[in-house]
């Protein structure tokens, strides 16, 4: 089989600059065989189920090997997602806008049903960083609530946040761990939301952390950082969110000054 096949035939309205295609024309094998893989996708539809790896390696005339390093991009890339033993076809990604709007209001405005597994909530001594953050006294107590992130009953990201036990010191008693964290805080302790500090990075998670999210550890993840005050400009959370690379991605609007 030809592995540098017409770089023409890889191209299309719509597709990125020169689909990939070196600019000395070789396009590796998986990456021909990944764009096979593309139109099948495309043909199967959201949820279809894909032949076995044996089966495509066989219609494609390509090693397991090579077959399997293109399953792994389009992995990565969100078009595919395991099920038990088989490989789906996914759905579009979850489009999170960067803006001081809840987890939950995003992935409603979408059409999905939001949800969250607690993990832990508990009360600690704030470390001398995480005070100097929130604008506290180091050792004042602080609540660290850990919640698995859900989509349609998916999980799609862990999600750690640090709040001043002072601003809602019944945070144990009355707050369902599966709500709206930014609604509780609104409604039952008059917190609103000014303005917040935020980062993205790309990383790869721990072992706890793709336990807990069911993900494999080589699956790339997006990290966000995030400080959030109050409108006077005070510290209201310090917040670690950690999304599914091929699950998420992230919008917002830029404008002129």
């Amino acid at each position: 089989m030809d592995e540098t096949p017409d770089p023409a035939a890889l191209s299309g309205p719509g597709a990125p600059i020169r689909s990939g295609i070196p600019e000395h024309g070789r396009v590796p094998k998986y990456y021909a065989v990944k764009g096979r893989l593309e139109e099948l996708l495309d043909e199967l539809g959201e949820g279809g189920v894909l032949p076995t790896e044996r089966e495509l390696a066989a219609r494609f005339e390509v090693a397991r090997e090579t077959l399997r390093q293109a399953l792994r991009d389009l992995l990565i890339q969100g078009r595919v997602r395991r099920r038990g033993r088989s490989t789906v076809v996914a759905g579009p990604k979850l489009e999170q806008p960067l803006s001081l709007a809840s987890y939950t209001e995003g992935v409603r405005r979408q059409g999905r049903v939001p949800g969250r597994t607690l993990i832990g909530l508990e009360r600690l001594d704030a470390g001398t960083q995480l005070a100097g953050q929130l604008r506290i006294a180091p050792g004042e107590p602080v609540w660290h609530l850990e919640r698995v992130l859900l989509a349609d009953g998916e999980r799609v990201g862990l999600e750690s946040t640090y709040l001043a036990v002072r601003r809602v010191p019944a945070l144990d008693r009355e707050f369902d761990p599966g709500s709206s964290l930014y609604a509780f805080l609104a409604e039952k302790a008059g917190i609103t939301f000014g303005a917040a500090d935020e980062r993205i990075e790309t990383v790869l998670a721990s072992p706890r952390e793709a336990l807990l999210i069911g993900t494999p550890p080589a699956l790339p993840m997006l990290l966000l950082h995030r400080l959030t005050m109050d409108p006077a400009g005070a510290p209201v959370e310090r917040v670690r969110s950690l999304y599914r690379g091929d699950r998420f991605s992230f919008t917002t609007r830029l404008e002129a000054g």
